[in-house]
């Protein structure tokens, strides 16, 4: 409910509020699970990714925004592939969840912007990288230890949305 109430808050009232409020409310799902288990289930992933589908086209109609649905589609397909690639090469850092769940933030940000994405996704890397050597200075990890990577993907993403659509395109 916090999380409905702040993405109304910060998102304001537009035409992709309610697809705000479903990334805001599955985000906190998913990083509580994420934290808890180092998984990012499915059955919140497709749902999530269903909604946010249903809900930007409906945006794109009553904006006439369809410039706006095609860069969501297409920031999905290279944010996944992106995703995908690194998590190829290194298995052992990103899974096939961090992977599925950058792809639906991709077309989140998408939507928004090719600054969003670039910023949300950057941001993710950042704040992840930051809360890794966090962990590592006060000794409650070591190199090895694996950290879930989607609270960081997701708070990357919020932050990215929240400038872009409180001050206009960031970048």
């Amino acid at each position: 409910m916090v999380a409905a109430v702040l993405a109304v808050v910060l998102h304001g009232w537009r035409a992709d509020l309610p697809a705000a409020v479903v990334l805001a409310v599955a985000g906190v799902l998913l990083a509580a699970e994420d934290l808890a288990s180092h998984r990012l289930p499915n059955a919140v992933l497709g749902p999530t990714g269903a909604a946010l589908a249903a809900l930007l086209v409906l945006a794109a109609a009553l904006t006439g925004e369809w410039a706006g649905l095609g860069r969501a589609a297409l920031a999905a397909v290279l944010c996944g592939a992106g995703y995908l690639l690194l998590a190829l090469l290194r298995p052992t850092g990103l899974g096939m969840g961090d992977v599925k769940l950058g792809a639906l933030l991709g077309a989140w940000l998408g939507w928004l912007g090719w600054g969003a994405v670039l910023l949300g996704v950057v941001a993710g890397f950042v704040l992840g990288g930051l809360a890794g050597l966090v962990l590592l200075a006060t000794r409650r990890a070591t190199r090895t230890t694996a950290i879930a990577f989607g609270p960081w993907l997701l708070l990357g993403a919020a932050l990215a949305s929240v400038l872009t659509v409180r001050l206009g395109p960031v970048l």
